[in-house]
């Protein structure tokens, strides 16, 4: 069968795999990774690295973990919220307990710890799945509260409960202003996405994706359902707790239990089915979703003349989100990632080179 030869489309079906990723995906990921680093610290102000840039960074790799777990492998989990905690606080006590800890190697550990945690709590999934594995995994978020309200060794002894870190270093570079906070976060969401893309991509990936499917041939035709399913809440986990490690170090600076609630799991679980389920590039929608719709319910009907309080954003918020998730999972279950395949899908009618 003949594919057409003045596209991205070749002769064979084995020839036309080989052009994943196509051309213009790494043309157009490359000009944004470009567009990241050098436009917009040119034009960002501060309040946009604080209020917007970072948060997005950060909640995009919460988000690239929950979707592994969710997306790649149909586990259902309401406890991210948990595991940002876990990690967090997990790197916090290797930084104050160890002289000397770097930061990146903080981070890590605070992702292991994440990681050791989400395969103990991931265990039920061998026998229970949906609504029954959601109100497991939801019981780390409440079991994760309470533990760091009421262990003190959690938090170093504070008697507030709360815990901060500050002048944080990387190789000799002072991460202190909202620039440099910008360009740590992007760089290091960068390697982590890449990473998760690889990793969906490969045997394992494949895997996940066959548990996903139909568990029961997946496990017919030779995939290990305890290995697929715990390799997914262990990777969904680490990618989780670093998230949570920079949402305190990097972003907050100091933290409370509060800053890693119920609510942040819920958020979460928004972004990965606004954004698309399945999908790498569909996390970075849904957490660009999440981040900017209240800020635009703030500006927005000001600008417009139209006088709003804080309370009634606030319920707008809940009512569009609430709304939102009901019309993708009715009308687009695979989210804006779809939208976004669409326009690729356009692009390889385009005679573009080889």
């Amino acid at each position: 069968m003949l594919y057409r030869e003045n596209g991205q489309f070749k002769t064979s079906y084995r020839a036309d795999q080989q052009i994943f990723p196509i051309l213009q995906d790494r043309v157009v990921i490359g000009l944004l990774i470009a567009f990241a680093f050098f436009a917009v610290p040119m034009m960002a102000s501060e309040y946009m690295y604080r209020a917007i840039l970072v948060p997005f960074l950060i909640l995009s790799l919460a988000a690239i973990g929950l979707n592994i777990l969710v997306g790649y492998c149909g586990q259902i989990s309401l406890g991210t919220g948990a595991f940002m905690a876990i990690g967090a606080y997990g790197a916090y006590n290797f930084m104050v307990r160890i002289e000397g800890m770097p930061l990146l190697a903080a981070l890590m550990l605070g992702g292991v710890c994440a990681t050791v945690v989400g395969v103990l709590f991931g265990i039920p999934s061998l026998r229970i799945k949906g609504l029954y594995l959601a109100v497991a995994t939801l019981a780390a978020q409440f079991f994760t509260d309470w533990s760091f309200l009421r262990i003190k060794w959690f938090t170093n002894d504070s008697s507030s409960g709360s815990v901060s870190v500050s002048g944080l270093k990387l190789l000799g570079w002072n991460i202190t202003t909202p620039l440099d906070k910008y360009l740590f976060c992007l760089g290091f969401v960068i390697v982590c996405a890449w990473l998760a893309k690889n990793l969906v991509r490969s045997h394992i990936g494949r895997e996940w994706m066959a548990m996903r499917d139909m568990d029961v041939a997946a496990a017919v035709i030779g995939i290990r359902p305890i290995y697929a399913k715990l390799t997914a809440f262990a990777v969904s986990s680490f990618f989780v707790g670093m998230a949570g490690a920079l949402w305190g170090f990097v972003h907050l600076g100091s933290w409370e239990p509060a800053a890693f609630s119920i609510d942040r799991s819920f958020q979460l679980l928004f972004m990965v089915i606004i954004g698309g389920l399945g999908s790498i590039m569909g996390s970075f929608f849904g957490a660009a979703f999440i981040v900017i719709l209240p800020i635009a319910l703030n500006q927005i009907p000001a600008a417009m003349g139209i006088p709003i309080n804080t309370a009634l954003a606030s319920h707008l918020e809940a009512m569009i989100f609430g709304a939102l998730i009901v019309f993708f999972l009715i009308v687009e279950p695979h989210g804006l990632a779809r939208l976004w395949s669409t326009a690729k899908e356009k692009l390889r009618l385009w005679p573009f080179p080889h």
